[in-house]
């Protein structure tokens, strides 16, 4: 075991608060409670994770897992053996949280209002479930406990005292948020009654929370409120500033409800840090933020998680303690990390399986945490509730449903279960945002095939199906997608059309991206990440200077774009202006850390910089978020052999590099005849040089050269030759590609062309004189070709070393400077593009399909 730096640990969840409304409330003097603990501690952002919905979200921050291991996937649950639903419940997380690990390691937790925590689990120490405070009737006496609301069972009948009802609160009790409310039509407007539930609901959480810090023994208390997020859904849109479509006498009213709710937490604060004692570590954090300002949206869609889309991606953290440094701000943290950062606090080993880092940074002093490889795996009595209570609720209601198609239960009504239905499907959908949060598309994918083939109208369901099958590359399918939601004909259009234009980017085809980017902007400019797209065309384009005006664009609109400032970097990089790219590079990388893209431009800057050292933390943490980043590696390697000379880092870097990156090879495939040659031609002008013995010499069919490799003839039985082709270009048929060995990368330019005129080409270069003069079409020798072509490209796409442009064999002739530029792009190969345009003769397309 490690040591130990924390005697005590207080963790206290304020949903959804927002420095953006904090700090104008600290320069004021009206958070001082919060203040005294920030000038002794640390502050800064902490990053949310996707999607942004708080039972997934506080169940990563007690897990240090994301959603798809914890199982925690939405609000709401099918009740086993049931079709009907219920809230979310704790028997339904299929892993330890924080509590649980440290009840089997003997230390004490007092749990209060998790969210979710019904039924309260075992552990040691004492758990008051989410469901305690709840407002389930209009009167105190209707008002009662449901069984399971408090572990042990001794305390139940005490806490239960310090609950607090609506009815038990005077006027008094609301003129700190609403300083008129003696103005407020009660009958007509149920404002108020909404914030007297909410201030209720607050009150009886910090009362049981306070009464188990006094009464019992604990080494972790967490405590978790939602009042600011339930606040700010109902009062936010009266904020200063008013917005359009808000009354002045309605602004009036309520302009200080966000503000008072905030203060009010502070008051609460106070209390908290008296109790917990100068040697208590106290953290308070979010889960999100809350947009205040111009970013609040103009309107909801009517969608179950539209009450998200008011949410910042950024929440709070502050943290004071013994062994935490001070006066100092952190930069890079999420949600993810708050676990394995309490329990390096208590000197205990990290589990392998979580998804989040420790927070090293925060201590005053060098901390290396120790690992496991699954807290899942240690026995003992961890509090979790008996396995016979936990449930996976989504598998629980998949054997009800067959149970009723077998005919031994009867079914239920056609309301209940379309119910169920939707439940359970804004689950999956959510699960599978997770895994694209994650990188993971492959996963995302048969789930969002699932919902979209069940749901063909759903346009949310389509839209994040064709952004999965985007990631995934598979463009054919993802246009398909596109064009069934074009018929749709809903708002999600111009959506859509960011959606298609960001599709072409990836196909390298900037400049048409840019023409539905410009139409879409039409209606959503005010998003900055339209802007962030625009920019990231232009780099493509290498246009720098448009590529920045985007990227200040999205930051005009959200400074805390962490895409616009990387954005901005890359484009100032290669303008030159170093010190101002290193800005906007670490800006980008403090609010979203695990960027390996980020960090490795960072380190490009500070190398240029002659800053070795900053390089190299940089290069770095670009390999470890993405270990295949060769040229990390290589700049890495370089630093270490000339500048800051240590063979043995040199070495490490140059070995891994042989050993476990290839590297990229450039292909040219196609059937024969199909423009492999010229595209070869094409590129060996533009500078990348073809590997080729020059054996085959020019002729009449192809006078400019057919530029091959006789050793690919042999690839089926040996490809030891392969090396050869790396950093170059190799022409290999289509029918050979499933032999390229599967330890390197490729980038395949694959030439399509119609099938008349590839048969024609070949009977012309075979000289087959009479079937040319008698116009034989080889039906079946065609279809055998297009057959052996459609098992070519389905192979390629489950085959993910290969990137493959396919290039139609007549956009070349017509607009050869325009595929030169969208190659320059796909190889992100810095060619001559003009001397590529200028190398192909449309002259030499001889051997046209004939149109009737």
């Amino acid at each position: 075991m490690s040591k130990r730096l924390a005697k005590k640990v207080l963790v206290i969840g304020w949903d959804a608060a927002d420095w953006k409304i904090i700090n104008p409330l600290l320069d004021a003097g009206l958070m001082p409670a919060l203040e005294s603990l920030i000038n002794k501690g640390v502050m800064g952002d902490i990053a949310t994770l996707d999607p942004v919905l708080s039972p997934i979200l506080w169940t990563s921050i007690a897990t240090g897992k994301t959603g798809d291991k914890h199982g925690i996937l939405n609000f709401v649950e099918p009740v086993p053996d049931k079709m009907e639903l219920r809230p979310v419940t704790s028997t339904s997380r299929k892993c330890k949280a924080l509590w649980n690990i440290l009840s089997q390691n003997d230390l004490k937790s007092n749990i209060i209002g998790w969210w979710p925590s019904n039924p309260a689990e075992p552990i040691n120490g004492a758990m008051v479930s989410n469901f305690f405070q709840k407002i389930t009737s209009d009167t105190l006496e209707g008002w009662k406990m449901q069984p399971g609301t408090v572990y042990p069972d001794r305390l139940t009948e005490t806490l239960a005292e310090y609950r607090v009802h609506p009815t038990e609160l005077s006027a008094g009790h609301f003129f700190p948020f609403v300083p008129k409310a003696h103005l407020v039509d009660q009958q007509n407007d149920k404002n108020l009654g909404v914030l007297g539930k909410n201030i209720a609901e607050c009150a009886s959480t910090h009362a049981a929370a306070t009464w188990l810090m006094e009464n019992e023994p604990w080494d972790l208390t967490a405590v978790y409120f939602d009042t600011i997020d339930h606040v700010s859904h109902g009062f936010m849109r009266f904020h200063p500033p008013q917005i359009p479509g808000i009354s002045d006498e309605k602004y009036d009213l309520y302009k200080e409800v966000v503000n008072g709710i905030y203060r009010f937490h502070d008051m609460m604060l106070e209390r908290y840090i008296q109790l917990a004692g100068e040697d208590a570590t106290i953290i308070i954090l979010s889960d999100h933020g809350f947009h205040s300002d111009h970013m609040r949206p103009k309107w909801l869609p009517t969608e179950p998680m539209a009450p998200a889309l008011e949410h910042r991606k950024y929440g709070m953290l502050c943290m004071a303690g013994p062994h935490i440094v001070k006066d100092e701000r952190i930069y890079g943290a999420t949600l993810l990390d708050i676990t394995p950062t309490i329990l390096t606090l208590f000197g205990l080993p990290v589990g392998k399986d979580m998804d989040g880092k420790v927070l090293a940074q925060v201590f005053d002093q060098p901390v290396v945490p120790e690992y496991i490889d699954s807290w899942e795996n240690v026995k003992g009595n961890s509090g979790n509730h008996p396995a016979g209570l936990q449930e996976d609720p989504l598998a629980a209601q998949e054997a009800m449903k067959q149970l009723i198609e077998l005919g031994y239960i009867e079914a239920p009504s056609e309301d209940s279960a379309k119910t169920v239905e939707k439940a359970v499907n804004e689950s999956q959908f959510n699960l599978a945002r997770i895994y694209l949060f994650k990188e993971q598309a492959e996963l995302a994918e048969p789930i969002l095939e699932a919902l979209y083939l069940q749901k063909p109208n759903a346009a949310r369901y389509a839209l994040k199906y064709a952004e999965c099958l985007q990631k995934l590359r598979k463009f054919d399918v993802c246009v398909s997608v596109i064009e069934h939601i074009k018929k749709l004909d809903k708002k999600e259009l111009p959506h859509l059309d960011y959606l298609e234009g960001v599709l072409l980017v990836s196909q390298n085809k900037p400049r048409k991206a840019l023409v539905l980017f410009r139409k879409a902007m039409e209606t959503i400019a005010h998003m900055p990440d339209i802007h962030v797209k625009v920019g990231e065309a232009f780099i493509k384009l290498k246009e720098w200077g448009e590529a920045r005006t985007a990227f200040e664009k999205a930051l005009e609109i959200d400074p805390e774009n962490s895409g616009a400032h990387m954005g901005l970097g890359i484009a100032l990089l290669r303008k030159d202006q170093l010190e101002d790219a290193v800005d906007h590079l670490l800006t980008s990388v403090s609010l979203v850390f695990n960027n390996a893209l980020a960090h490795y431009f960072l380190g490009e800057a500070f190398y240029r910089l002659a800053m070795y050292d900053r390089a190299v933390e940089a290069f770095r943490v670009a390999v470890t978020y993405q270990p295949g980043n060769r040229k990390a590696h290589t700049y890495l390697e370089k630093i270490f052999t000339t500048y800051h000379v240590n063979p043995a880092e040199a070495e490490k870097h140059s070995t891994f590099i042989k050993n476990n990156i290839k590297g990229t090879i450039t292909i040219v495939s196609g059937m024969p005849r199909s423009g492999t040659s010229m595209m070869m031609q094409m590129l060996d002008a533009g500078g990348l040089k073809a590997l080729t013995d020059h054996t085959r010499a020019n002729d009449e069919n192809n006078p400019k050269g057919y530029l091959e490799y006789q050793k690919v003839k042999s690839l089926a039985s040996d490809n030891s030759w392969l090396h050869e082709g790396q950093g170059k270009v190799v022409k290999v048929i289509a029918q050979l590609l499933q032999h390229l060995p599967e330890n390197y990368q490729y980038k395949v330019i694959f030439m399509e062309r119609e099938m008349e005129e590839i048969i024609l080409s070949q009977q012309i270069m075979l000289g087959k004189k009479y079937e040319i003069e008698k116009k034989v079409y080889p039906t079946t020798l065609a279809d055998t070709f297009n057959r052996q072509l459609e098992k070519t490209r389905s192979w390629l796409k489950t085959h993910p070393q290969f990137e493959v442009m396919y290039v139609p064999y007549a956009d070349v002739i017509s607009n050869p400077g325009e595929t030169a530029e969208y190659l320059s792009m796909f190889l992100d190969a810095d060619l001559d593009v003009e001397a590529m345009a200028n190398s192909v003769d449309s002259k030499l397309y001889r051997n046209r399909k004939k149109v009737n």
